[in-house]
């Protein structure tokens, strides 16, 4: 419109000029070039007004939003397997001839240790052996005194018939007693030493020259290591589960896996208050921890050990309580209970649902047998 106003005044101009006088060339031009420059001035600056105004606001895009599915529950085919139900225990390797030395005299100090960890023995030598100075000398003293009580029992006797028949009597009791008392003394004194009691190796050793001993107290264990065995502990629940003839697999620590058959099971005992095989903390006199013995342990038999297996090598053993070949079985998560009625939701052909009422069996920590309800090939519903 501003130009349009410019070009109309303009033109006014040149009329009257034309009804006038004629204007001159040179002016006539110049008006034309300060006319075109005044309209191209008018137009840069709408344009650049145009350009400082607000930009509109872009339609903002929203995000697509996609409903939520409902998760599907998986579903699992009914299939055969041979199913085993196993219990397992840890031990260690043991010889089958080992023995845990110990004193039965209380409160005397190791005189001597000839032994150490890794020493061969032969059956009667001397290991060790306590302080008993103190007793030795009681036992020289009362020695001489019976000495004294032997002259004195020949005088009784030579007067046995002057004498009272009680009097008599409790002399020779009163003699009897001290000779009793030398051969008591002389026993307690023997208990000061300990023998190996057959050959072999010295694999433990407890005490230190010097020290203060305990009655029942552990010394050393001497075991013949030529003859290993795969000993173990197991929960007494567990325990109840096995038999002797189980097939059973034992991992030896750094050896591999061996199988065999369940040999022995432990002795019963009083001290097993939690019932597994080993000691586990049963203690012996004076609260001493009781010694180890092959006995107290769930016995695997294994044929042949690995070449590198040695004594005290930790193990764990599982055995198979049951074992069913052609199980019809389930995953552990499809099968339902409500109340006492067990049952799983069996998918049809047409992706239908309907209960049925199953019949279960043995059942492991991922499968459960199922003996009556569902054949191999259906579908059941998980949880």
């Amino acid at each position: 419109m501003f130009t349009k106003w410019w070009t109309e005044n303009l033109s006014s101009r040149r009329n009257e000029r034309q009804d006038g006088q004629l204007a001159p060339n040179h002016m006539r031009s110049r008006w034309g070039r300060m006319a075109a420059a005044s309209v191209l001035a008018v137009s840069l600056a709408v344009t650049s007004g145009c350009a400082l105004l607000p930009k509109e606001e872009e339609e903002e895009v929203l995000p697509e939003i996609t409903p939520p599915q409902i998760s599907k529950k998986p579903e699992y085919e009914v299939t055969t397997t041979t199913l085993e139900s196993r219990v397992q225990g840890t031990g260690k390797l043991m010889s089958m001839q080992e023995e845990t030395l110990y004193f039965t005299l209380d409160g005397m100090r190791l005189k001597a240790l000839n032994v150490k960890p890794g020493d061969q023995v032969k059956a009667g030598q001397l290991i060790a052996e306590l302080d008993v100075e103190e007793m030795q000398k009681q036992l020289r003293q009362k020695r001489l005194q019976f000495r004294k009580a032997e002259v004195t029992m020949k005088e009784t006797l030579r007067k046995r018939d002057e004498m009272e028949a009680i009097e008599f009597e409790e002399a020779v009791i009163l003699f009897e007693e001290q000779r009793q008392e030398i051969v008591d003394l002389e026993a307690e004194i023997a208990k000061s030493t300990l023998t190996a009691p057959f050959s072999g190796t010295v694999v433990q050793v407890n005490v230190e020259k010097g020290a203060q001993i305990k009655s029942y107290d552990p010394i050393c264990i001497i075991a013949d290591t030529s003859s290993l065995i795969v000993a173990a502990s197991l929960s007494k629940d567990d325990l109840s589960k096995v038999t002797i003839g189980m097939p059973a697999v034992v991992e030896i620590s750094g050896s591999g896996k061996v199988e065999g058959k369940v040999k022995q099971l432990p002795v019963p005992s009083t001290d097993n208050k939690n019932g597994n095989g080993g000691q586990n903390g049963g203690s012996g006199g004076n609260g001493a921890q009781k010694p180890e013995r092959p006995e107290d342990f769930l016995i695997v038999d294994v044929g042949k050990l690995p070449k590198d297996a040695v004594r005290g090598t930790n193990l764990t053993v599982s055995i198979v309580t049951k074992r069913k070949e052609n199980a019809v079985v389930i995953p552990v998560s499809a099968l339902r209970t409500i109340g006492a009625r067990t049952y799983v939701q069996v998918v049809e052909n047409d992706g239908s649902k309907r209960e049925v009422d199953v019949a279960v069996g043995q059942q492991t920590s991922t499968q459960v047998e199922i003996l009556e309800g569902l054949t191999p090939g259906q579908k059941v519903v998980g949880r």
